[in-house]
């Protein structure tokens, strides 16, 4: 077996979960490379840790059977940046805050990986965005997809702006807000639900969008089909917005036409232990619990 570890930056109070995780692999024989970044900062703190890196998405191919995240869920969204349309699946160990996505417990590690040597998981399949403008933003670049979310939000401006939208080339409506969501089923837990947003279970095969603080109160969240082509065109007293595609953000302007669909790749997350995502929203959202004492 062959793994990739990734990590956003490098938490003292992590050691203890590092360290664990890399004793593990050693004694069962894993191969293993760390992200060069991250592993900078390990070598800092544990300098006994000596192994192969990895920098880029290009040295990440098949013969890689999992990525092991170290972080939250905001670690799985940059990590996606590594993974792209590789298949590799992600094992997100949660060290984090809430994690929905990083489902594996810090102290469950060796479990965790006993039960990868014994095949005693499931992968699921994760839809994503995929963004393109015209004319091309290069802020863009490669990286035009998104796990969670796309929005597009004010920049240099207290006012509210207008995003004209469009579903399969009919009009929608415009909204008056601070902005918009396009939010996927993994993304509605996310910012899409602290606006308001509903949930979706990963397997729905569905879009959600969700006003920012919309000014015409009648606007409420939608639900739509992910074969569903988006089109956005944003206008407000200032000429620059924000277009952010989970948290990579680049600068458009109003002549900017935004085209948002459904990629032609997933994202594949594992299942162990049988923390399945219900589980997971009764587990975080206090779901049947009576907290009032």
């Amino acid at each position: 077996m062959k793994i990739a570890i990734y990590g956003q930056y490098y938490k003292p109070e992590d050691k203890i979960y590092v360290e664990e995780l890399l004793q593990a692999l050693k004694i069962h024989g894993i191969e293993f490379v760390i992200e060069q970044n991250y592993y900078v900062g390990l070598k800092k703190h544990i300098p006994a840790i000596n192994a192969e890196t990895f920098s880029s998405n290009t040295e990440l191919d098949a013969t890689f059977n999992f990525m092991f995240t170290i972080g939250g869920d905001g670690t799985i969204l940059r990590a996606v940046t590594y993974i792209r349309d590789s298949n590799i699946p992600i094992v997100g160990i949660n060290t984090g805050r809430l994690g929905f996505l990083a489902t594996v417990k810090k102290e469950e590690i060796n479990t965790a990986i006993e039960q990868l040597l014994q095949k005693n998981y499931l992968i699921h399949k994760r839809t994503l965005l995929s963004v393109t403008t015209t004319p091309t933003n290069v802020g863009l670049a490669s990286l035009n997809f998104a796990l969670n979310e796309v929005s597009v939000s004010r920049k240099n401006t207290a006012s509210m702006i207008t995003i004209e939208t469009y579903l399969d080339e009919e009009y929608l409506t415009s909204y008056w807000a601070d902005g918009l969501i396009i939010a996927t089923p993994t993304g509605s837990t996310g910012y899409s639900l602290s606006c308001g947003g509903p949930i979706l279970i990963p397997q729905a095969k569905s879009f959600v969008i969700t006003p920012i603080a919309p000014h015409n109160l009648n606007a409420r969240p939608l639900v739509i089909p992910d074969e569903t082509k988006i089109k956005l065109m944003v206008s407000g007293r200032e000429d620059k917005f924000f277009l952010s595609l989970d948290s990579r953000i680049t600068t458009i302007n109003s002549k900017t036409e935004i085209f948002i669909e459904k990629s032609g790749f997933t994202l594949k997350m594992v299942e162990i232990n049988k923390q399945t995502f219900l589980k997971t929203l009764r587990d975080k959202l206090l779901w049947g619990q009576d907290v009032r004492n």
